[in-house]
């Protein structure tokens, strides 16, 4: 499974149009403009829209994804916007991140395979400092509705790899929510992401 799953992303970032766009997320663009820099992690990251902009606003930015190609647009990214990057390609568990590493993780449409998601979220906790925080946005369960309407909304289309208010709670139980929502927005990041979805929207500070 695994690599027929590396293999559907390492195509879609081998083209050379950035399948999201170059801008970051208007959601983690929101949020990051209200901490203080510090050091922060992008698990899933693609092709590096979000961790560029970390690293353009004074952030020490480690990001991971299965791509190679994603990591090969990330770092061409990078050198565009002047900034660098430190990237490693492989699964969470044989990277080389340490526990209390980073004051934010930022989790934007890491849409992990249902099998491992929520241990995934477990291990990502670990590498948060106490008082770090979280910042989600990804695709909820409803979406299924939105991409029946618009496929080229982009997106899972397996119901278990969606998220739910409860699923977040459950799988980050020691955080302090500062905002934890469902709601419906309007997505314009590229080719992959256009037209109207439903998302979960979160924001925690690790107690």
């Amino acid at each position: 499974m695994q690599d027929s799953w590396t293999q559907r992303w390492d195509e879609r970032y081998s083209k050379q149009a950035f399948a999201y766009g170059e801008q970051p997320n208007d959601y983690l663009k929101e949020q990051l403009e209200k901490l203080p820099a510090g050091t922060i992690l992008f698990p899933a990251e693609g092709e590096g829209r979000n961790a560029v902009f970390a690293a353009m606003n004074g952030w020490k930015v480690s990001a991971f994804d299965i791509s190679k190609e994603g990591k090969k647009k990330a770092q061409q990214l990078a050198i565009k916007n002047h900034v660098e990057i430190e990237y490693q390609v492989g699964l969470l568990e044989e990277l080389s991140y340490t526990d209390e590493q980073f004051d934010a993780i930022a989790l934007i449409y890491a849409h992990f395979p249902a099998t491992i998601k929520s241990d995934y979220h477990k291990k990502l906790n670990l590498l948060l400092r106490k008082g770090g925080m979280l910042i989600f946005e990804a695709f909820s369960k409803k979406h299924l509705e939105y991409i029946a309407r618009n496929e080229k909304v982009g997106g899972p289309k397996e119901i278990d790899m969606l998220f739910s208010i409860e699923e977040i709670r459950a799988d980050f139980p020691d955080f302090d929510i500062i905002e934890l929502t469902e709601k419906e927005i309007e997505l314009n990041e590229g080719e992959f992401h256009s037209g109207t979805g439903s998302v979960i929207r979160f924001v925690g500070r690790k107690k």
